[in-house]
């Protein structure tokens, strides 16, 4: 919280009302008390040179600076700020720093301030229109530094040296040089010595101007030189220029104000003399962007707010018996009446602000506090009344006569408030209920026991009575809100909760709309017996404690306990305003109010407060908001950087922020880190986030008070790096990798699993084969029998031709089968050879009785096409031996092979046979052709292991002959 004192405004006329002024010191947070410098940078921060450091102000917190933080000395004597925003501190010690970005800079750290190394104590500072910063030290040297070099300039002649040299440049940027000793001008090589007339007193009794001229006090007074022309432009009392001035200021109006010794003067150019400060040392005088002005001195630094919201404030020090005001109104010859603690009453001349009458009330005790004054205009009468008990002044313009109303049976009564009615009637709000007393002028007194109840008495503690223009009683008590009209008694308790709760006050608005201030929930606004509105700190009132209320033509005033508020009744919707400027002084032990057509008075702990509420700014301007530091894992990030780029590991960063406002407003912030996120609001000034994401982030900040909108964001751009295993070429790498291993290894498993299976199917193809092979080698027993009888036969008829073909054409069936027997595919064209052989072999053991006719297909390739080897025989030998012969008169064989579509090969082995349905059934016991089974599981073996299956099927061709199909893909 900021403590503020209060100082007094003394003109040489004897005024008798004090200004306020806001006082700022070490128990508010400055680092010291003896003050040697102010200054308002263009960012709106206030920034104060002391004896221990330097410190920044935003309104609100103190901002100190020392050594540890950077600072070459600890005591600063000026500050000065360049057109890049640097803040120079000029040290005691003679030593060179500045502030740049929330970093200072000294010697150390920065290669300029070594070039910038006098030892001499810098007492003046100029940057000029070309850039270059001038310099003027406490010793007979004068330096120039045009951003690269720096130039000294020195004076050989002991009666014109550069000791405290101040330098100014014209209109015309030319550069001059006043010390105390002579005036210099300077042509971009050397300075050379002018007619001067007068000369300063010091260096910080002259002032460079805003335009361009240049402002001096001599022995004279103030003094105006543009170029070589110089004028007194206001004469002014030597005792004033004799005791030690400081920095002075002339401002707009052409008023001087003037530190000194004895304070701080504001001479206007009639001469009128208004002095601040009486008799604390003062060192300079500056005035803010918005016309505030800022004294320093050795106790602090001083605050006078612009004159359009100054309060005015008097109390025991301007003559009144006590600080404590408990009440305050008018009365009909222009002066207001004063409630005060100890039983008494002051009365103040509003032309004078002079205290011209006071009253003291003989038992203080009982009259311990004032609390309520009630002005009767027809009977110059004021009524006033305390925590116990009730009174009146009669004849308040001529003689005075005070009663005190009197219970006849001296029975002790609290009284909480009390009302007039028009026709004289006086209603009392006490602990014991509400008493009307209707005759009140011819009998000041009444008896507790003759009221009537529900008549001119209502039950329950009450605490506030009040008669609308109607002349209609309303009054709250511990139920709430009841009113009596024409003899008949309105409880609102059941109409509205808010009605049933504790009610501080209650007024009229013009159109009969009736105001309830409540403990705790606002105000309530109620017309035709119904609640039309309710207005709370939602809505931009100070606290939901409502103490007092006046209404004031078209404006409700409200004393809340945490500051004074006023709304337009006349305006839809309602909207509430703030004086926030009065915090300081009004945000809390406010009593009472007055509102005349001007000012508006205030009742408080520290004396009566008033301030011209026309003269308030209406503008309403949001608060200007900025970053103050940025700090990311302990370490300060610069603040004029677009963009911040973090590692990874700095995700914790914490803002600093302020709104700069000396008016003492209520501020609240608004934050959030993404463009489309939801703002966040806040009262803090400090903000932490951490475990950020990695990501970009865009920190905006906005500010408003009670009276304004929400101010422009202000921006902070940062970025956190990902991880490197966050990153998206790290991810992708991860999952490329992760996925290819995943294929590699399903591969191996799968080729592991596919080649134990392959071994065990190409293991028992290998059996299978083997045997075949073995039953093929043994041949058929009968064929080779029959064979072999058949050679005989012709040998023994001498047909030896015939001998020697079928000898022939046996060696070479039995070559062939031993040669396809080692292989797993054969061509078709092998195939069909084999056939060929077998089946003349049979033919001429059967003669006519065996026919039998191969078909092939003219487009089948035959070298090409590939089938697996000794696939068909056993079916043909079936055919022949199972099918045919069992027939008297034999029969036919046809082999059909021809392609079915691209990809496979149909062969079709028919006979007209027994067929095979009726050879099983008349077959005698369980005889299995087993080269036909150990075919149909090579085949099945084959369908496991090649992509395409061979399809087989055997079926019966009507009452007899055998149909067999094989398919087989040709993809080998």
């Amino acid at each position: 919280m900021i403590l503020v004192g209060l100082m007094l405004t003394f003109s040489y006329t004897g005024s008798a009302q004090t200004t306020y002024i806001q006082h700022f010191s070490t128990k508010n947070g400055l680092p010291s008390n003896n003050c040697y410098y102010t200054l308002q940078d263009s960012k709106g921060y206030i920034w104060i040179a002391t004896d221990a450091g330097v410190s920044r102000f935003d309104g609100k917190v103190f901002e100190n600076f020392s050594i540890d933080d950077g600072l070459p000395d600890n005591q600063i004597i000026q500050l000065k700020e360049d057109k890049s925003g640097k803040i120079w501190f000029l040290a005691l010690n003679g030593q060179l720093s500045y502030f740049f970005n929330g970093k200072i800079y000294n010697e150390n750290n920065d290669k300029l301030l070594r070039l910038l190394k006098f030892n001499a104590v810098v007492v003046s500072f100029l940057e000029d229109s070309k850039g270059r910063i001038w310099f003027g030290t406490n010793k007979n040297v004068l330096v120039m530094w045009n951003g690269k070099t720096i130039t000294k300039y020195i004076s050989a002649d002991s009666e014109h040296q550069y000791t405290s040299t101040f330098v100014h440049e014209d209109k015309l940027g030319k550069i001059w040089a006043f010390s105390n000793q002579c005036v210099r001008i300077f042509d971009n090589k050397t300075f050379t010595i002018v007619s001067h007339g007068t000369l300063p007193i010091s260096y910080k009794t002259i002032l460079n101007l805003p335009d361009k001229s240049l402002g001096y006090l001599d022995k004279n007074g103030l003094n105006v030189r543009v170029g070589s022309d110089q004028r007194l432009s206001l004469k002014l009392d030597s005792a004033l220029l004799n005791n030690d001035p400081g920095f002075f200021l002339v401002d707009s109006n052409k008023d001087l104000w003037l530190s000194n010794s004895s304070g701080v003067y504001c001479i206007e150019p009639s001469g009128k003399t208004t002095q601040y400060l009486k008799n604390i040392p003062s060192s300079q005088v500056i005035k803010d962007a918005k016309n505030n002005m800022w004294f320093t001195t050795n106790s602090g630094i001083y605050m006078l707010p612009q004159k359009d919201e100054r309060l005015y404030i008097i109390n025991k020090t301007n003559g009144l018996n006590t600080d404590m005001v408990k009440s305050v109104v008018k009365d009909n010859n222009n002066n207001l009446w004063l409630g005060l603690d100890e039983g008494s009453m002051n009365i103040l001349d509003l032309k004078t602000y002079g205290v011209n009458r006071k009253i003291q009330l003989p038992d203080k005790k009982r009259y311990n506090v004032i609390k309520q004054l009630v002005y009767d205009t027809l009977q110059q009468t004021m009524y006033f009344a305390s925590d116990y008990g009730l009174g009146r002044v009669k004849n308040i313009h001529s003689k005075q006569n005070i009663e005190y109303l009197k219970e006849t049976n001296n029975s002790m009564f609290v009284v909480k408030s009390f009302a007039l009615k028009n026709n004289h009637t006086l209603a009392l709000a006490l602990s014991s209920g509400v008493f009307v007393l209707s005759d009140q002028l011819n009998r000041f007194e009444f008896t507790s026991l003759n009221f009537k109840q529900g008549v001119d008495l209502f039950n329950n503690r009450a605490y506030r009575v009040f008669y609308d223009r109607g002349q209609n009683l309303w009054f709250s008590n511990i139920n709430g809100l009841s009113e009596y009209s024409k003899g008949a008694l309105y409880n609102y308790h059941g109409e509205h909760p808010l009605l049933t709760k504790r009610i501080n006050d209650i007024q009229e608005l013009n159109d009969g709309t009736i105001v309830l201030a409540t403990d705790g929930y606002g105000l309530v606004f109620l017309k035709n017996k119904k609640v039309t509105s309710v207005i709370t700190q939602k809505d931009g009132l100070a606290d939901n404690i409502c103490k007092r209320l006046y209404v004031k033509d078209n404006y409700i005033w409200i004393i809340t306990n945490n500051g004074i508020n006023r709304i337009a009744s006349n305006k839809k919707p309602l909207s509430v305003e703030s004086f926030e400027y009065t915090n300081a002084m009004l945000a809390d032990d406010v009593n009472g109010m007055f509102i005349d057509d001007h000012y508006a008075y205030f009742a408080t702990n520290n004396g009566l407060i008033y301030f011209d509420y026309h003269g308030a700014s209406n503008k309403h301007e949001s608060p200007k908001v900025l970053i103050s530091s940025i700090i990311s894992n302990k370490t300060k990030l610069g603040l004029n950087y677009a963009t911040h780029t973090l590692a990874p590991s700095s995700n914790n960063i914490t803002f600093t922020y302020s709104a700069i406002d000396f008016q003492n407003k209520s501020i609240t912030y608004r934050y959030r880190l993404k463009a489309d996120a939801n703002w966040t609001e806040t009262r803090s000034r400090r903000l932490e986030f951490s475990s950020l994401e990695p990501g970009d982030y865009t920190f905006e900040l906005s500010a408003k008070s009670n009276n304004s909108n929400w101010s422009t964001p202000t921006r902070a751009n940062f970025s956190l790096k990902r991880h490197f295993w966050q990153t998206i070429w790290f991810m992708a790498a991860l999952f490329l990798f992760a996925g290819f291993a995943f294929y590699k290894v399903a591969v191996v498993v799968t080729r592991i699993q596919k080649n134990k299976e392959q071994q065990q199917l190409l293991l028992k193809n290998k059996i299978l084969m083997l045997e075949q092979r073995a039953l093929q080698a043994m041949m058929n027993p009968h064929f080779v029998f029959n064979v072999m009888n058949s050679i005989q036969h012709y040998i023994n008829t001498k047909d030896t031709n015939s001998a020697n073909k079928i000898l022939t054409g046996f060696a070479k069936l039995i070559r062939k089968n031993l040669e396809i027997c080692t292989k797993s595919f054969i061509s078709l064209d092998e195939e069909v050879e084999y056939l060929e052989l077998y089946l003349s072999l049979e033919k001429k053991r059967f003669g006519e009785k065996f026919k039998y006719h191969i078909k092939l297909g003219r487009d089948i390739d035959k070298e090409e096409t590939l089938i697996p080897s000794m696939i068909l025989q056993p079916y043909i030998e079936n055919a022949i031996w199972h099918g045919l012969m069992p027939k008297e008169d034999g029969g036919n064989l046809n082999i059909c092979i021809d392609l079915k579509d691209e990809d496979h090969l149909l062969i079709q082995i028919i006979d007209d046979g027994v067929g095979i349905d009726n050879s099983l059934k008349n077959k005698k016991g369980h005889h299995v052709s087993k080269g036909m089974n150990l075919t149909k599981e090579r085949i099945n073996l084959l369908n496991q292991v090649e992509p395409y299956p061979i399809l087989l099927k055997i079926k019966q061709s009507g009452d007899s002959g055998t149909h067999v199909s094989i398919l087989i893909p040709l993809n080998h």
